[in-house]
């Protein structure tokens, strides 16, 4: 496999040292995989026996209803697992498809080889950090949820900002999503989501410009 350089602060390697790295890789038969633009890093209906890591790029999944519609499910960054419950659950196929924003790199490992490797360095540790990572994504879906499940529009954007600005520990943040992107985040339409943003800033809710956005209640 050629030279992989895992980005700091990815939560698989979370305190275990970086020279051990390459021989843990080694270890578990990693693979390395480099998507374009717009390409498929993981289908709708595929198998997945392998935890992916997104090493550079960026990306987000999606999920397809009968009538061709799409949503936006989650947005993934370098760190970020890609298809780490599906691996774990080993029978279930991806309900979602996982797209390269930008040109990407993912690391796969496989996931069985992952839980048995005992030999390998680090191994102890290696599991505790992926199954906080399987906590995190299931909390990440969660706050998702919240979202979604918010009668109105205002509601459902209130719900989002006050999760990011949580998450940023400041009432005046910038959210990684464009309004289209948000939309599809929040299962509305983009006109709507920009009419009711307009009135939430006129009714002193919130101001922003572009996507930096300040709570103001």
């Amino acid at each position: 496999m050629k030279k992989t350089l895992i980005p700091e602060g990815t939560p698989l390697f979370e305190n275990i040292a970086r020279n051990q790295i390459p021989e843990i890789l080694e270890s578990l038969s990693a693979v390395q995989k480099d998507y374009h633009k717009n390409e498929g890093i993981l289908l709708q209906g595929d198998s997945v026996s392998d935890l992916g890591i997104l090493l550079s790029g960026s990306a987000h999944s999606l999920k397809t209803d009968i009538t061709g519609k799409q949503v936006i499910v989650t947005l993934l960054k370098p760190g970020s697992y890609v298809g780490v419950l599906l691996a774990a659950s080993q029978e279930r196929k991806s309900p979602v498809t996982v797209q390269a924003d930008e040109t990407s790199s993912v690391l796969y490992l496989p996931y069985r080889k992952l839980l048995t490797q005992s030999s390998c360095p680090g191994h102890a540790r290696l599991l505790y950090n992926l199954l906080h990572g399987i906590a995190e994504m299931a909390l990440v879906l969660h706050d998702r949820n919240d979202c979604l499940i918010k009668p109105t529009i205002r509601d459902k954007v209130l719900t989002y900002l006050s999760q990011e600005a949580e998450k940023t520990g400041s009432r005046s943040f910038s959210i990684p999503l464009n309004r289209a992107a948000m939309a599809e985040y929040l299962n509305v339409d983009r006109s709507a989501l920009s009419r009711e943003l307009s009135r939430m800033k006129q009714d002193g809710l919130i101001d922003f410009s572009r996507s930096h956005f300040r709570l103001l209640t």
